[in-house]
């Protein structure tokens, strides 16, 4: 309870625009992007890079549909422009593996897909649950699910 209301605290502090105070540097984020919908991909997106920018260590766990962003031949949603700045999700998430980030697709997304890492944009990579769930367990941890 107390990691969702933290959660819920720092989401309502990023939408707000909110300056960081130090405090994001001493957490670990994990971001869980299940949502087929591109709106909720971005906005999960956005979100994740203001917690990068604000000093977090973050990590981002893409399963199901959410998955699809990460794939070279990613469907038109993944990679479509939108609005106010004509970034897509799959973009943006380039952008936060360059600025730091670990993104990574559930183990069972590629057998799912029956394809390999080979269908992945580099920088992604698979996740191995022990250490997902270790990092997602951690005190220091948010999880934010999208």
């Amino acid at each position: 309870m107390k990691k969702t209301l933290v959660a819920a605290a720092t989401v309502a502090g990023l939408a707000t625009g909110a300056q960081a105070d130090g405090h994001a540097a001493e957490k670990n984020l994990v971001t869980v992007v299940t949502s087929a919908e591109p709106q909720t991909q971005l906005m999960s997106m956005v979100l994740t890079m203001q917690a990068v920018q604000q000093g977090a260590k973050t990590r981002v766990l893409l399963c199901g549909p959410g998955g699809d962003i990460a794939l070279k031949d990613a469907p038109d949603s993944a990679t479509a422009p939108q609005p106010p700045k004509g970034m897509s999700p799959q973009g943006l998430m380039t952008k936060i593996i360059e600025a730091g980030a670990t993104v990574e697709v559930c183990a069972i997304y590629l057998p799912g897909k029956d394809v390999g890492p080979e269908a992945l944009l580099d920088g992604v990579g698979v996740a191995k649950p022990p250490a997902m769930a270790g990092a997602m367990l951690a005190d220091d941890t948010i999880v934010w699910s999208f």
